[in-house]
């Protein structure tokens, strides 16, 4: 890997980390979904243990290819974690950082935060399936990992305050410059802060715990809906007004994952009310709450597809093909952006198969009608895993920069 960037280092750098992880979370799934939890909420190292003793072959084939693919992108996310917190160091004493805090790029530093909230889920995901039972003990655990999140909550909120007032005192904010749906960052990661609250918030019953993680998902769920619509208002007016900046294409993708996050959060939310206050989840919620959050993932999936295919975005951004033999194809992690959406699709997908067909009885577990469905999503996992290798050598290999 490429190292000492300088003042050629951007925070952006850390969406590479974040990719990784939520590919770690993306494997994971296969397991939330497609193994039986009886005595867990989500998947762990004993259900599945329990699940492979008397399952097929076939089955213990794909679990051990769903753990090394986990595993290899997990070992990837704190590898790039490392990198960029090494290199972000550095980057700290440069006068392009002096310059970067002084502009409207500031908000890239919200990708910090984000990063290390997506680094706890990480972690979660890893102890629940390499640790034999720690379901037993969770109960303890909760609390830190509250704790965690908070600092990370607290990390994202010093940023945004610190940009938002210079903002408010000074004003200068340039909209076309700002052409994109880029700043729509800070709705991610407090979308992310949401979802991580929201964890404990449905897992645990200690009726301390859950309220005031409900409480603070609720908080971040709020700000992270609000500045979405903020956002999305000015950055749509902006690329109408000038054309959408073609290196920020990839943004437009930014609001699948703000709606995975924010929906699974909602879920969540909706189990724990059912613990606290004794209710009990309608399907009818399910089935209209998962229908709309995908039908608008698709939407704007579209919309950005066919925007980033028109500009050529796909052709030289990922695989470094200009249309003039003799200019150099752009390197820019902002395209880094491509791997969440990837990520959040299948993720909210299998939340979408399993919360509104599967539990309602809609829909039977690994019927064909089931395949059917899953085979679009698997295939954006499959193209997701492609982009982030051919962005890794293209972005972070020695001798490409």
């Amino acid at each position: 890997m490429k190292r000492n960037l300088g003042s050629s280092y951007t925070p952006l750098f850390f969406l590479s980390a974040l990719g990784n992880g939520g590919l770690t979370v993306a494997f994971f799934v296969f397991f939330m979904f497609m193994t039986p939890t009886p005595n867990s909420p989500i998947a762990t190292f004993d259900s599945v243990r329990s699940y492979l003793a008397t399952a097929p072959a076939y089955a213990t084939l794909l679990s051990a290819l769903g753990y090394a693919m986990m595993l290899y992108f997990a070992f990837n996310h704190l590898r790039l974690l490392v990198w960029n917190i090494r290199e972000y160091r550095m980057f700290k004493k440069t006068d392009a950082y002096e310059e970067l805090t002084k502009g409207n790029n500031e908000i890239t530093l919200m990708a910090i935060p984000l990063t290390l909230t997506m680094t706890i889920n990480v972690l979660f995901v890893l102890g629940a399936m390499l640790v034999p039972g720690l379901w037993t003990i969770v109960e303890y655990l909760f609390p830190f990992a509250f704790l965690a999140f908070l600092a990370t909550g607290i990390y994202s909120l010093s940023i945004f305050y610190r940009y938002y007032s210079k903002l408010l005192i000074n004003g200068h904010f340039r909209h076309s410059m700002n052409n994109s749906l880029s700043q729509m960052i800070s709705s991610f990661a407090f979308a992310m802060n949401a979802v991580g609250f929201a964890a404990p918030a449905a897992m645990s019953e200690n009726r301390l715990i859950v309220p005031i993680a409900a409480f603070c998902a609720i908080f971040f769920f709020a700000i992270a809906s609000l500045l979405a619509i903020k956002n999305l208002v000015l950055g749509f007016h902006a690329m109408l007004n000038s054309g959408i900046n073609r290196e920020g294409s990839a943004s437009i993708w930014i609001l699948i994952p703000i709606i995975t996050l924010l929906g699974i959060t909602a879920i969540r939310l909706h189990h724990s009310f059912d613990f606290l206050f004794q209710g009990h989840g309608s399907p009818v919620f399910y089935f209209i709450f998962c229908s709309t959050a995908i039908s608008l993932q698709i939407f704007f999936g579209l919309l950005g597809f066919i925007t980033m295919r028109q500009n050529n975005y796909f052709t030289e951004f990922i695989h470094g093909i200009t249309k003039d033999t003799d200019a150099e194809a752009i390197k820019s992690p902002a395209s880094y952006a491509l791997i969440c959406p990837g990520v959040a699709f299948w993720v909210f997908g299998m939340f979408f198969l399993d919360k509104a067909l599967v539990n309602s009885g809609l829909l039977s577990l690994f019927s064909l009608p089931y395949f059917i469905l899953l085979l679009p999503l698997l295939i954006v996992l499959v193209q997701t895993v492609r982009v982030n290798w051919k962005l890794n050598r293209r972005l972070l290999h020695e001798g490409t920069l």
